[in-house]
């Protein structure tokens, strides 16, 4: 294999799956004029026509469902069961926007009282979009359906170890019948990626993915005035107060943090527990952690994968050591399981404070950090002090007091008593490093287009 190839390695196993090549630039090329052709007949087309093509592409998913989810599972290593349940998520978005959709971009009367005047919600052209691997399908969804649903067109740079599970999501988007050149597959070099946004026919970017990628991508685009859209790392806190349903918290706590093996944006990642429930708290978290079986992930027995690489598994586990050598304690797991694949424990790791990684920095795998508090006050200060802003969780049964919390706690999102989750009829997005601008709801079908005035002088 050479520099213009690579290969994609089952996580679960340590064995390749399958090798692509790079776009030369000659096929980079001929992806932009597609694209652009693509653009100039799509854009015609109705906002309902549109819509109407997102629900055949929410019955292709369906159709497809099975033999996807195993690809997924296959290229980054979560389990089939959440590998089906992203399918289904995709597909219950496109019906929710082939439904709700052509309302939001209907054009909007002006409030100018005798003067006839509107806006208009008119695409931008072709947007580029940066994709990772952790959702391999929900990542392209998320960002592709509202932005096509606008009348834009969609270039993918997809991470390289699920370039399968990206072309297959662009093979079907052609058998629902999106038309030539409205969503293609870029398999580019990194290095290759700053041409492509420079390139006039493209109008934005979007990014999902690390702070070092956001900040280059951001950087480029704005070079050449070029609107952008980031979703970049989280370290979510999770507050625990005293008079909170610890037994709930304690289950919705397991989802949240070991779900696709931790390696999930929008996520508990630092638990803050107040006063004197932490004890408890700790307790049967642990007693969870412990329980989870991890193996196979196409063994409906497991409940937990491996991590999608093992570069990223070392990684994680020098976050662990770097922590507990500043003083946190290892609660349970804390290593790398034993055999092939990239496998790493369950672990929680406790007396977790500022300075230390797993506090300061993202841990982007099965790795719960356990800091305990006095108060709620406390508790903001330490969720607050995070250079993240993505999503946090609250649990109490005062929800009147957790109303105002939530007003302290500088993040995209506030999920009270439940587990973080993006949804179609809210917007997803962060502030500070976690980036800017929002997906999802009226604000995803916003979020590339022009918001044209159009004013009409009454003669």
């Amino acid at each position: 294999m050479n520099s213009s190839t690579f290969s994609t390695i089952n996580p679960a196993t340590g064995r390749q799956v399958e090798t692509f090549s790079f776009f030369t630039p000659t096929e980079t090329e001929a992806a932009l004029m597609r694209a652009e052709r693509g653009y100039r007949t799509y854009r015609k087309l109705s906002v309902h026509q549109r819509a109407r093509s997102l629900s055949d592409l929410a019955a292709t998913l369906r159709e497809n469902k099975a033999p996807l989810a195993r690809l997924i599972t296959t290229e980054m290593g979560k389990i089939l069961a959440e590998a089906e349940a992203e399918v289904e998520k995709c597909a219950r978005e496109a019906d929710w926007y082939a439904e709700h959709g052509p309302q939001m971009l209907a054009d909007a009367p002006a409030p100018t009282g005798s003067v006839d005047a509107y806006v208009s919600y008119l695409p931008l052209g072709p947007i580029l979009a940066i994709m990772p691997w952790n959702f391999p399908i929900w990542q392209l969804t998320r960002m592709a359906l509202p932005t096509l649903l606008a009348g834009n067109v969609v270039l993918v740079k997809h991470s390289p170890n699920t370039q399968g599970s990206s072309l297959e999501f662009e093979r079907l988007m052609r058998e629902a019948g999106f038309p030539e050149g409205v969503f293609q597959n870029l398999i580019l070099k990194t290095e290759d990626v700053v041409d492509v946004i420079n390139d006039p026919r493209v109008r934005g970017a979007s990014v999902t993915g690390s702070v070092r990628a956001g900040s280059a991508v951001a950087s480029e685009a704005g070079r050449v005035i070029k609107k952008t859209v980031m979703e970049l790392g989280g370290s979510d806190a999770f507050i625990v107060c005293e008079d909170a349903d610890i037994p709930g918290a304690v289950a919705a706590g397991i989802k949240g943090r070991f779900s696709n093996a931790g390696q999930v944006c929008l996520a508990a990642k630092r638990f803050i527990l107040v006063g004197n429930i932490a004890d408890e708290f700790e307790e049967l978290f642990v007693e969870a952690a412990r329980a989870i079986r991890v193996g196979d992930p196409m063994d409906p027995a497991m409940r937990m994968g491996p991590m999608a690489r093992i570069d990223l598994r070392d990684s994680l586990h020098r976050q662990v050591e770097g922590s507990v050598a500043k003083g946190a304690s290892v609660l349970c797991g804390g290593k790398p399981m034993e055999g092939d694949g990239a496998f790493y424990m369950p672990t929680v790791l406790g007396g977790v404070a500022e300075g230390m990684p797993a506090f300061d920095e993202e841990t982007f795998g099965p790795v719960a950090a356990m800091t305990r508090v006095p108060d709620v006050d406390a508790a903001i200060v330490a969720a607050n002090a995070s250079q993240f802003g993505l999503s946090g969780n609250l649990w109490t049964s005062d929800v009147a007091l957790a109303r105002k919390i939530a007003r302290d706690l500088d993040t995209g999102g506030v999920f009270i008593n439940g587990v973080t989750a993006s949804d179609p009829r809210v917007p997803v997005g962060g502030v500070k490093n976690s980036g800017y601008g929002r997906e999802l709801s009226h604000f995803g079908a916003h979020a590339f287009v022009n918001a044209q005035t159009v004013w009409i002088e009454n003669s």
